[in-house]
């Protein structure tokens, strides 16, 4: 199971290849907590398991990614984010294994918790950081750091259709697990909406099942990265890109997507939090044994917890996509005696 949709679609796995980074199927589970409005059942999906080093959902784009990379030539992986990127760290942490180097390009971002040990992991496996966005010279930037290198450049989040393709392939790995009986069809999935690249491809992935469910994206950035128009324009691209690859992709496959846009709980910005998102955390560590954040799942967990007290919930199955590392980093978050290839603007992150 681990390519759920090569299996459904040959054709379309001899013309798109995969490098085996996830450890897939993720398991879901089925679980009960009690709720100010009663007791609640919902199924969750861990992609936190994704990988036995470094989960999430990143794992899932890297791996069409890494291969097209590969048998483009290329030596090194380059891609963006804030500091604190997950999307970075898990690149450079899967690029390595791959015999990549890698770049990052990341920028400034509001202080979390979890920046320090992820700075101190890019540290320990030696990612090239470059610091970009602010009043750094974008174009300088790129020609003295990819130009002549054989750099493939990731983009922001891994979402391009290459990555979304990743998340089609998880849907349809979900529709296996129904099926099997291991949770009920759920009328609801929720899942935090960033780059887009993950929610475009579950949407279109259960189109292609023929689940009749429909995704909540959760969005958790500004809406100049993650706004209807941009969804619409890159789940559409997706599916003509696998159909000029496998003509037996259906052709009104993105027309069959169910998806509900869910602006209400981005908390006034990215990686800020506010008592919703702070509580709903508090509520998958304490009931759930879910470890979230407040910048991603914190917020999309924040969502499928008001719609389970909404008057209208009448006992439906929702499912909640976990889509935060959950295995530990064999580094912590204290200050490095020396900086090395952190930048020193960075280092203020440690104060």
């Amino acid at each position: 199971m681990t390519d759920s949709l090569g299996n459904a679609f040959p054709r379309l796995a001899e013309r798109l290849r995969k490098v085996a980074l996830a450890d897939l199927p993720t398991p879901v589970s089925n679980i009960e907590f009690n709720t100010d409005s009663g007791a609640r059942r919902i199924a969750i999906k861990h992609d936190d398991q994704s990988n036995s080093k470094y989960g999430g959902n990143k794992i899932r784009k890297l791996e069409y990614i890494f291969r097209r990379a590969r048998e483009r030539g290329a030596h090194r992986i380059a891609t963006f984010g804030a500091v604190g990127s997950n999307h970075a760290l898990a690149t450079a942490i899967f690029a390595r294994d791959c015999g990549f180097d890698c770049t990052c390009f990341l920028s400034a971002q509001k202080r979390t918790p979890y920046i320090a040990t992820t700075l101190n992991m890019h540290r320990r496996i030696g990612t090239e950081i470059v610091r970009y966005g602010g009043s750094v010279d974008q174009l300088a930037t790129f020609r003295r750091y990819l130009q002549g290198r054989q750099a493939w450049v990731v983009p922001l989040g891994g979402s391009s259709w290459l990555g979304a393709t990743g998340f089609v392939n998880a849907a349809l790995e979900l529709a296996h697990q129904v099926k099997a009986g291991d949770i009920a069809m759920p009328a609801r999935i929720y899942i935090a909406n960033g780059t887009m690249g993950s929610s475009v491809g579950l949407a279109l992935g259960l189109a292609l099942a023929d689940m009749p469910t429909e995704l909540h994206v959760v969005r958790v950035v500004d809406e100049c990265v993650a706004n209807p128009l941009r969804f619409d324009h890159l789940l559409r691209k997706t599916a003509m890109m696998l159909r000029r690859l496998d003509a037996s992709i259906p052709e009104d496959v993105a027309d069959r997507a169910h998806v509900r846009w869910r602006d209400e709980f981005f908390a006034g910005g990215y990686a800020a939090a506010d008592e919703l998102t702070r509580d709903a955390v508090t509520v998958a560590e304490q009931q759930l044994s879910l470890a979230l954040e407040t910048t991603y799942t914190g917020k999309s967990m924040a969502a499928l917890l008001h719609d389970l007290a909404a008057p209208d919930y009448a006992g439906e199955h929702y499912l909640f996509w976990n889509t935060y590392n959950s295995r530990p980093l064999p580094v912590d978050s204290t200050r490095p005696a020396t900086r090395d290839n952190i930048p020193r603007e960075f280092m203020t992150y440690f104060d």
